[in-house]
């Protein structure tokens, strides 16, 4: 049986340094290698030792020829930061989808008291693009460790792509410390399991 052409994806990860951006967007580009798709990936990092912005773009179909998604035009963000989300919002397309954990981290602006935190983030994306508010801090805690929040996010992007569990779990061997990847696997399987709102 032929296989099902898999359309050009782009999506967008996003949060604040510290968060495991890095980390989940090699995991699900290694899951889209394991597909047997062609991926290119592009990130931004420069101040994520401090706290500061970072964002990957990841792109897969059966032929990329840019990692770089332009404004308008991402299927997916995942966001880890809600602050995060409306930031990077101009690289979703109409009718896009958005993961965003339920979280605000404030950025220096906000912590020196020259700006306020909006509070209405998640009512502001929902009116432009299909938003799924994710509580994965409190399934990390759940778990026993907050780092595994960046794959408890993956695990509920991975519900809207075509990979088998089989790759992302794959995928997760691949890049995470041996003695820490049951952990992430059931932190993957939890996320991917998580009622959607």
């Amino acid at each position: 049986m032929k296989k099902k052409a898999v359309p050009m994806t782009n999506i967008v990860i996003c949060g604040v340094g510290g968060q495991g951006i890095i980390l989940a967007s090699n995991v699900l580009c290694q899951a889209a290698a394991l597909a047997g798709l062609d991926v290119k990936k592009s990130e931004v990092h420069g101040m994520a030792q401090r706290g500061g912005t970072v964002i990957t773009h990841v792109r897969f179909s059966k032929k990329v020829f840019s990692p770089l998604i332009e404004e308008g035009t991402a299927d997916f963000i995942l966001a880890f930061e809600k602050l995060e989300t409306l930031r990077y919002l101009p690289y979703l397309k109409k009718n896009g989808v958005v993961i965003v954990n339920d979280r605000e981290i404030p950025p220096m602006s906000v912590l020196v008291g020259t700006a306020s935190y909006p509070h209405d983030i998640i009512p502001s994306i929902s009116r432009l693009a299909h938003v799924h508010p994710v509580q994965a801090d409190a399934v990390a805690r759940d778990l026993g460790n907050l780092r595994i929040v960046n794959i408890v996010l993956l695990g509920v992007l991975a519900r809207f792509l075509p990979f088998k569990p089989k790759s992302w779990h794959e995928a997760i061997r691949v890049h995470v410390k041996e003695r820490f990847v049951d952990l992430n696997i059931h932190a993957f399987n939890q996320g991917n399991s998580l009622p959607l709102e």
